[in-house]
C-alpha cells in the first residue's frame, strides 16, 4: 500500500519521480505528490486522484531540482484529498517526508505536539511524523540524528523518505515492516517501494532490512541500523527485464498477466522437477529447501496467508491431505495471532505472500517462529522480509505482477504448493515413485493446457458480455473446486465490483439458495468426476429457480447436458491438479466483466497491491 520514490543526482528530479510513481501506481492511486529542493526551498506539488492529475499540475507549475521525493497514496488516515496527500511538511516548510504504513501511536503523539503549539493541516498519521521530526531537529541541529530520535518513538509500520532544506545534499530513508529498496545508479541514487520504479535507471539495488536506514548522496549511499551504527551490504542485481513490468501492447496489466501464466508456471516448475536420463520426471528438488528431516517428522502442516494467497492455501490443504496424507490447518493471517493458536514443535508452518511484505502474514510468521516452528515461505519477491526471516523460501518466479488483482502469482503459488506436497509425499512414504512421476508429468503438461484455455478465451468474453449486468454471482464447487470458487468470487468482486460469493455446493440448500432468482448467475466448477452427479443436482436446483448456470469442467461427455446454460470445457487433467486450470476461465470472466462495466481492472477502488498494514 502506497508507493514511495526518491532521487538525488545529476538529473532533473521531477520527471524521474513522475516516471517512478507511474511504475508504483498499482500500490495506491487515491492521490499523488512530490517534494523537490529547487536550489532555494522545498517545493511541494500534490493532488487528489491519479498521477495524471499531478502531471497536469506540474505542466502549469513547473518544478526543477536535483533532489526530491514522491508518493502515490492508498488512504488509511484521512480521506483522499489534496491536503491529505503526501508529501507532508513541517510548519515552516523546511522538512518534507513521504510515508508508507501506519503509525499506531499517532493520536498520542499528535496531542503532545498540539499542546506545544503545532498546527496540523491534514488528518493523516504521517503529518505527526514530520512535526515530531521538526521538534527533534530543532533540538539536535542534525537531520540524521533527528530522524534516529524520531524513529525511536514511533510505533507501527513504516517506510519513510526525508528531505531537509538545510541538508540539500542528501535524502534519508528508513523502514520498519514496510518495504523499501535503494537503487545505486551511475548519475545518482534512488529509493522506491518496489523494484519496477528503478529499472529504467539501475539494476543494482540494496533491499533495506528491518530497522535499517539509508542516507543517499549523489555519488554514494551509507547504510545504518536504528542505533546509528554503519552497516555494509552487498548490492543485489535485478536480472528480470523491464519489459516484464510494462504493458507491451496489452490493454491492461491484468490481461497481460493472465496470459503470462504458462510462462510463469514453466519458469517456476521446470528447475524443480528432476528427471532421469530419458527425461521422465522422478522427484522434486528445491535448492532453497533444507528441511527434509522436518518434513519426515512433521505431525501437521499449518498454512497462513491473506486474500488470494489464503485461497491458494485452501487448495493446498486438499493437496497435502490427498497426496502426502498430512493433517493441514489453514488460517487467515489477520486472525491467526489473536486467537492464541495451538502449535506443536513438530508442525511445519507455511506462509504465502506475493509481495513478501504482507503485515498480517509477517506477524503470524513471527509468532510461529517464537514458538519454535520451522517456517517455509512462498513468495514472488527476492529480498522481501518474509524471504529473509523464514527458515526456507520457495520463490514463485512469476516475474513482476503489476495489476492489483493477483492472477499469475496465484497459479505460481499453487504450482509450488503442489510440488511441495509431492515432495512431502515422497519423503514420508505416502506417495510411490511411480505415482510421483505420474503427477510430475501431469504438472509439466499444465502450462500448455493453460495456453489452450487462453486460446479459447473468446467464448468467455462473449459470455461475460451477456452476464456483466447480473445482480448476484455465486460460485459453487466441491473439494478442490470449492476452494477455487472462493478465489473466483474474490477476483470478480475485486475488479468488477459485482456482488459475488462462493459456497461449497452442498451448502446451497442450507441457506444461500434463498437468494437465487432470475438476476443470479451461478458458476459451477466441476473437476471431480465422482462428484458430477452431486454438483449436477445443485445446478438443477438453482436453474429451476431462475438462475443462469455456467459450468467449468473437463468433462467431455454428457454429464451436464440440460443442467447448464453454458459449458466451458477445460483440458483433461487429474482432479488433484485441476485447480491450476479451472481458475483460468474465472480470471478471464472477471476481467471481461470489469471491462464491459467500464472499470479499470488494474486499479480497483480502495485496494492496493501490497498490504503492509494490519
Amino acid at each position: 500500500m502506497c508507493g514511495i520514490v526518491g532521487y538525488i543526482g545529476a538529473k532533473n528530479v521531477t520527471p524521474v519521480l513522475i516516471e517512478g510513481l507511474k511504475k508504483l501506481e498499482y500500490r495506491g492511486y487515491d492521490s499523488a505528490g512530490i517534494a523537490v529542493y529547487d536550489g532555494q526551498d522545498i517545493v511541494v506539488r500534490k493532488v487528489k486522484g491519479a498521477i495524471k492529475f499531478l502531471e497536469e499540475k506540474l505542466a502549469k507549475e513547473i518544478v526543477k531540482g536535483h533532489a526530491g521525493i514522491g508518493h502515490t497514496r492508498w488512504a488509511t488516515h484521512g480521506e483522499p484529498s489534496d491536503t491529505n496527500s503526501h508529501p507532508h511538511t513541517n510548519m515552516d516548510g523546511t522538512i518534507s517526508i513521504v510515508h508508507n504504513g501506519i503509525i499506531e501511536n499517532y493520536a498520542d503523539l499528535k496531542a503532545k505536539l498540539q499542546a506545544k503549539g503545532v498546527v496540523f493541516r491534514s488528518q493523516t498519521d504521517t503529518e505527526v511524523v514530520v512535526h515530531l521530526l521538526d521538534q527533534y531537529y530543532k533540538a539536535e541541529g542534525d537531520i540524521f540524528r533527528a530522524v534516529l530520535a524520531t524513529l525511536r518513538v514511533l510505533e507501527g509500520s513504516y517506510a519513510i523518505g526525508v528531505i531537509c532544506k538545510d541538508f540539500p545534499d542528501r535524502i534519508i530513508a528508513a523502514r520498519k515492516e514496510s518495504p523499501l529498496v535503494v537503487g545505486l545508479g551511475t548519475d545518482g541514487n534512488f529509493i522506491a517501494s518496489d523494484v519496477p520504479a528503478l529499472l529504467a535507471h539501475t539494476r543494482e539495488v540494496c533491499y533495506l532490512g528491518e530497522k535499517e536506514l539509508a542516507v543517499l548522496y549523489a555519488d554514494h549511499v551509507d547504510l545504518f541500523n536504528f542505533d546509528g551504527e554503519k552497516i555494509i551490504k552487498q548490492p543485489s542485481h535485478v536480472d528480470w527485464d523491464i519489459d516484464a513490468a510494462e504493458k507491451g501492447g496489452w490493454p491492461h496489466f491484468m490481461l497481460k498477466e493472465i496470459h503470462e501464466q504458462p510462462k510463469g508456471l514453466t519458469d517456476t516448475m521446470r528447475p524443480r522437477i528432476m528427471t532421469d536420463g530419458s527425461g521422465t520426471p522422478t522427484d522434486v528438488y528445491f535448492e532453497e529447501n533444507r528441511m527434509d528431516d522436518a518434513w519426515r517428522k512433521a505431525r501437521r502442516v499449518v498454512i497462513t496467508a491473506c486474500g488470494t494467497a489464503y485461497y491458494a492455501g485452501i487448495v493446498a490443504k486438499y493437496a497435502f491431505e490427498r497426496i502426502a496424507r498430512m493433517n493441514v490447518d489453514v488460517d487467515v493471517a489477520s486472525e491467526f495471532r489473536y486467537r492464541n493458536p495451538v502449535l506443536g514443535k513438530d508442525d511445519i508452518f507455511i506462509v504465502i505472500s506475493q509481495s513478501g511484505e504482507t503485515a498480517d502474514t509477517l506477524s503470524a510468521m513471527r509468532l510461529a517462529k517464537q514458538q519454535g516452528l520451522k517456517v517455509v515461505a512462498i513468495t514472488n519477491c527476492v529480498g522481501s522480509t518474509v524471504s529473509r526471516e523464514a527458515d526456507d523460501v520457495i520463490y514463485t518466479l512469476a516475474g513482476p505482477e503489476i495489476a492489483v488483482a493477483s492472477t499469475k502469482a496465484y497459479t505460481s503459488q499453487l504450482s509450488c504448493l503442489f510440488l511441495l506436497a509431492i515432495k512431502a509425499g515422497k519423503l514420508r512414504g505416502t506417495l510411490s515413485a511411480e505415482e510421483a512421476s505420474r503427477l510430475l508429468s501431469e504438472l509439466e503438461a499444465i502450462p500448455a493446457k493453460v495456453q489452450e484455455i487462453l486460446d479459447g478465451k473468446d467464448s468467455i468474453q462473449k459470455f461475460a458480455s451477456q452476464q456483466f449486468n447480473k445482480d448476484k454471482i455465486f460460485y459453487i464447487g466441491r473439494l478442490f473446486d470449492s476452494a477455487t470458487s472462493l478465489e473466483s468470487a474474490l477476483k470478480l468482486k475485486e475488479v468488477s465490483y459485482m456482488h459475488s460469493e462462493a459456497f461449497a455446493a452442498g451448502e446451497l440448500k442450507h441457506g444461500p439458495i434463498a437468494l437465487i432468482d432470475r438476476q443470479t448467475l451461478v458458476v459451477a466448477i466441476a473437476s471431480e468426476p465422482e462428484l458430477y452427479d452431486k454438483i449436477g443436482s445443485n445446478m438443477v436446483e438453482v436453474r429451476s429457480r431462475g438462475a443462469t448456470v455456467l459450468v467449468i469442467t473437463p468433462d467431455d461427455g454428457a454429464a451436464f447436458d440440460g443442467k447448464a446454460d453454458q459449458v466451458f470445457r477445460i483440458p483433461q487433467c487429474p482432479s488433484v491438479l485441476a485447480s491450476l486450470l479451472t481458475i483460468i476461465p474465472a480470471q478471464l470472466f472477471a476481467y471481461y466483466c470489469a471491462v464491459h462495466r467500464g472499470i479499470d481492472p488494474d486499479k480497483p477502488r480502495n485496494l492496493a497491491k501490497s498490504v503492509t498494514v494490519e
